[in-house]
């Protein structure tokens, strides 16, 4: 028997079609950017064996729609007979002014209508009082599995003949000459059913799109091609370009093996200090995030909603260690961290500025005497910067108080001081110029009070500018800033006793957007620039060189005395003070110098190579690396049975391997290996029993 709700939906569908047809009205013009945005879905959909059907119909006024229902009915049986029934179905019209997504889905047929009588294989249908349809069904019988059937529902000025045989069903629209005039209308639908299930595909929703702006018919189109991927039909190969996401890029083995070094560097440097090693989630809850980074707050990556939970990608590493203090409950702990944080920035890859990117982080959190771990910190950046070798630097410090105070006295309101902030913290992109209009025209701050801003945000020193401001009419009127002028002298005498002062400098410009900063704030710079060394788009088109590599800042910190209290439900502060490295900033200065002296980076760490002059010793190879292996040399053979040796000198010589070790049948013989020196091409004989020891002592420094 043909299923009741199948017979039923067809009805629906087709009775909500004719209506639908009568009321709605698409201008050519709408079609025209219809058309155009699906076009390219199109060709992928007729290739695939999907289980989205396009249903489109014409909508004409003219005399010509008889040729159009003509055309349309044509290609309609052209389809069905050149394409398999698994397959979708598109028709496409001539002059389209209205089309009508129907997709299918393989959910169980349900219909909630009850107006149909079945006697045996005959069945009567009633009026619906959902469509204009009078409808009268007859199932002609059953012939061993397969059912099949066949339905005539009459209206005034069109006929709808369905029918249902075993894998497959059609509708096929009769229209009589008023009805073509009126509608021009023909379609086939086809869906697959199961032989002896006796389930099939039915039309779960029918969409128009006539008066849809073209962002909305965007929008539908993405949820067509979205649903087609979950049903899961589409075997075929898209076409589509290969790259990386934007603001994301792929580390070769040479760049990887440069950024390795970085990381040691950096890593010796934290452990030299003392500091312990965590890991926090790369996500975290999107109410931990929120608040905590000012206008910057809308570079976070949400994640869409799963299980109830709204999520953001971390955006430092410095927030989820106040939520890991406060959530532990630790009161002290000197830590690095070393890991990815993500940002919806404006990538400039030249620049070392990604969208994904790794941070280095070492903090101090505690009750500690004053600038004792700020100056600490400082000295760490000093150092890091100093045995990279990158080049001449600057180290910028600055206190929030001095700021908070220098804005008191200079006549901006509480409620602006940190979106004023903000816009100062850009002065190290921005002309002075800029950056004022920016807050007299988008910020309101009056004139006069920008002005003597400007004449602070000028200053640089060090102890004696601090004592000058100390002495200054204005800001010795403000106790915020006088503390934090104090604590900067002291901050500046640990720092000559760290002897680190000749790269420091009390920097009144430097701002700083986060909102979490409470006291002494600073930021790294390096003061020089050079050429494009590598691909400056390595994520795809559309990224364009620059004349030189400007990293700008390459590491930045401060004090937050008050972060850690926000996630204490007590409100209990932790104090804390750290400083994060941008090593992606740091890895394109190395990738610079590296290509600019042709300096050739060794990719493994592989200490000898074992090789053969002679066809036959596979199993000797093996067994001399398996004897090095166990001894902890870092060896290499080829996965070949008889390699040439001039092919495994020059892989020796490719990757940077500095000894081979060269079996023979002689030096079996004699139990010896001869020891090669690629660099130099020497040879020596070692007695088996030794050669461990002696590849370890020429390959000290590997």
């Amino acid at each position: 028997m043909a299923d009741k709700a199948q017979i039923q939906e067809a009805i629906k569908t087709q009775g909500e079609v004719v209506r639908k047809l009568k009321a709605e009205k698409a201008s050519k013009e709408q079609m025209n950017y219809l058309v155009s945005s699906i076009r390219s879905g199109i060709s992928c959909l007729l290739q695939s064996k999907s289980l989205i059907l396009f249903f489109l119909c014409t909508l004409v006024n003219n005399s010509a729609s008889n040729y159009t229902a003509m055309i349309g009915l044509l290609t309609t049986f052209l389809l069905f007979f050149l394409l398999d029934a698994n397959n979708p179905a598109v028709v496409i019209p001539s002059s389209p002014s209205v089309i009508y997504f129907l997709y299918l889905t393989r959910h169980h047929l349900e219909s909630k209508h009850s107006d149909w009588i079945f006697l045996d294989n005959t069945a009567f249908g009633l009026d619906n009082p959902a469509v204009t349809w009078h409808s009268r069904t007859v199932v002609i019988g059953q012939h061993g599995l397969v059912d099949f059937a066949i339905g005539l529902y009459c209206c005034s000025d069109a006929a709808l003949l369905n029918g249902h045989f075993g894998c497959f069903s059609f509708d096929f629209v009769l229209l009589s000459p008023a009805g073509m005039i009126n509608l021009g209308m023909a379609s086939l639908r086809l869906y697959a059913g199961l032989v002896g299930c006796r389930s099939g595909f039915c039309a779960r929703s029918l969409r128009t799109l006539s008066g849809m702006t073209v962002s909305q018919i965007d929008e539908e189109v993405a949820k067509l091609l979205e649903l087609k991927v979950q049903l899961g039909g589409d075997e075929s190969r898209h076409q589509f370009t290969l790259k990386t996401a934007k603001g994301t890029r792929d580390y070769n083995p040479k760049q990887m093996a440069i950024r390795e070094k970085v990381f040691n560097t950096i890593i010796s440097c934290f452990k030299r200090h003392g500091a312990e090693n965590i890991d926090t989630p790369v996500f975290e809850l999107k109410e931990t995030l929120t608040g905590k980074y000012g206008e910057d707050s809308k570079l976070i990556y949400d994640l869409k909603d799963q299980g109830g939970e709204l999520l953001s990608l971390r955006y430092d590493l410095t927030v989820p260690f106040a939520r890991y203090l406060a959530m532990n409950k630790v009161t002290n702990i000197k830590r690095y961290h070393i890991a990815k944080v993500y940002r919806r920035d404006n990538p400039a890859m030249t620049r070392g500025r990604y969208r994904e990117f790794y941070q280095c982080d070492f903090d101090i959190a505690g009750q500690y005497d004053p600038m004792i771990p700020d100056a600490e910190c400082l000295k760490i950046v000093h150092e890091i910067l100093s045995e990279l070798e990158l080049g001449d630097f600057r180290i910028k410090v600055n206190d929030r108080r001095i700021l908070d105070g220098m804005f008191a006295v200079c006549g901006v309101p509480d409620d602006k001081f940190r979106t004023i902030c903000s816009t100062v913290d850009k002065l190290d992109k921005m002309s002075w110029e800029d950056v004022r209009s920016e807050m007299v025209k988008e910020k309101g701050l009056s004139e006069e009070a920008a002005d003597q801003i400007g004449q602070y945000v000028s200053l640089q020193g060090g102890m004696d500018l601090a004592e000058r401001l100390l002495q200054d009419a204005k800001m010795s009127q403000s106790k915020q800033a006088c503390a934090g002028l104090t604590d900067m002298k002291q901050l500046f005498s640990y720092l000559q006793l760290f002897q680190v002062t000749d790269k420091v400098v009390f920097d009144l410009s430097l701002a700083r957007g986060l909102d979490y900063y409470t006291g002494v704030i600073y930021e790294a710079i390096l003061t020089q620039t050079g050429p494009v060394p590598v691909a400056a788009a390595q994520n795809g088109a559309g990224e364009k060189a620059e004349e030189g590599v400007s990293v700008g800042s390459v590491a930045g910190g401060g004090r937050y005395d008050g972060l850690v209290g926000m996630f204490d439900p007590k409100g209990r502060k932790v104090p804390c003070v750290g400083v994060s490295i941008g090593i992606e900033r740091v890895f394109s200065i190395m990738e610079q110098k590296a290509e600019a002296s042709a300096e050739k980076v060794r990719t493994t760490e592989t200490q000898v190579m074992v090789a053969s002059a002679q066809k036959n010793l596979l199993e000797e190879r093996l067994r001399l690396t398996a004897e090095l292996w166990n001894a902890g040399i870092k060896a290499e053979v080829m996965y070949k049975k008889n390699p040439k040796l001039l092919s495994q000198l020059q892989h020796c010589e490719d990757s940077g391997i500095p000894l081979v070790a060269i079996l023979g049948e002689q030096e079996l013989k004699d139990g010896v290996v001869k020891l090669r020196t690629v660099h130099s091409r020497e040879e020596i004989d070692v007695s088996r029993a030794k050669l461990v020891e002696e590849i370890k002592r020429r390959t000290l420094d590997v």
